[in-house]
């Protein structure tokens, strides 16, 4: 049997090279699923995305959707693309191994969890506050390229790291510390600045508005004093003040030391974001 991708609707292309087409999967002309490619938003139109994998239940269990994967990977180097991108459920365990066994490297996931109903309270000797508008400014820039360097360490290409860092930025705080339900907070321990947590309203789950942290940081001298817990239970308190019952963060996979301090303090994982070079 001839597993093949059949298009569901004209291809779409964006001056900027952007692409995007939607597929009937099919075995022998018979559809037994669907699939979603495009180019990514994030990295550009030399990295594509596989989005909304499925294989209709009676065709399950025969490498229909490996194989409409591997169909998928090929469209995508006809697009141009060096890099496939796909994100899974994190209880999606057939998905997760098919990733594995395609060659999918895990980059990052997603984790969530339920805020309690009365604040953390903050250990003692540490106080918080929010950011300056001095603070800011001279946070932004420096946020900025840590955030691409983030990306650049994982393989992305420096163009489009730094390219995804500044639109994110921009995206996000475009009034700065007056952006509406944004919040960037500084724990201070004896007097000294030590760390900041950044958090917003988001869609964290869905139809659920609940608080997203964007960026949290100790600075370098401060670390290992369990400041980085602090700026967590800083961000649930900020959340519980706006009334929020979620909490969300992304966190890159090979950062083992955050995975367990999240993991520690209840979250869980929801998806798991995967990439694989398109040789």
């Amino acid at each position: 049997m001839t597993t093949t991708l059949r298009p569901t609707a004209p291809l779409q292309q964006g001056a900027d090279g952007a692409r995007a087409r939607s597929y009937q999967v099919c075995v022998n002309s018979r559809p037994v699923g669907e699939v979603d490619l495009r180019t990514s938003e994030d990295f550009g139109p030399s990295c594509g995305v596989i989005r909304g994998l499925r294989i209709d239940e009676p065709d399950r269990g025969r490498g229909r959707a490996t194989v409409a994967a591997l169909a998928a990977e090929e469209v995508l180097r006809g697009w141009g693309c060096d890099q496939a991108r796909i994100a899974i459920p994190a209880d999606a365990a057939a998905a997760l191994r098919m990733a594995d066994g395609l060659g999918y490297a895990l980059i990052s996931s997603h984790m969530l969890k339920e805020l309690p109903a009365q604040p953390p309270a903050l250990p003692s000797g540490v106080e918080a506050r929010r950011m300056g508008e001095d603070e800011f400014r001279a946070w932004q820039a420096g946020a900025v390229d840590a955030y691409a360097q983030a990306w650049i360490d994982r393989g992305v290409p420096e163009a489009q790291a730094r390219t995804r860092a500044d639109a994110d930025h921009h995206a996000h705080l475009p009034d700065g510390l007056a952006t509406p339900g944004t919040v960037i907070g500084v724990l201070v321990d004896g007097g000294d600045v030590v760390g900041h947590v950044w958090i917003a309203e988001r869609e964290t789950a869905p139809g659920r508005t609940g608080a997203y942290v964007f960026d949290i940081e100790v600075g370098e001298r401060y670390r290992g004093r369990g400041h980085g817990r602090s700026l967590m239970l800083l961000a649930e308190r900020e959340g519980i003040a706006a009334g929020l019952r979620l909490i969300k963060l992304h966190v890159f996979s090979d950062n083992t030391p955050a995975v367990r301090l999240y993991e520690s303090l209840g979250y869980r994982t929801t998806e798991r974001h995967y990439a694989k070079q398109l040789l």
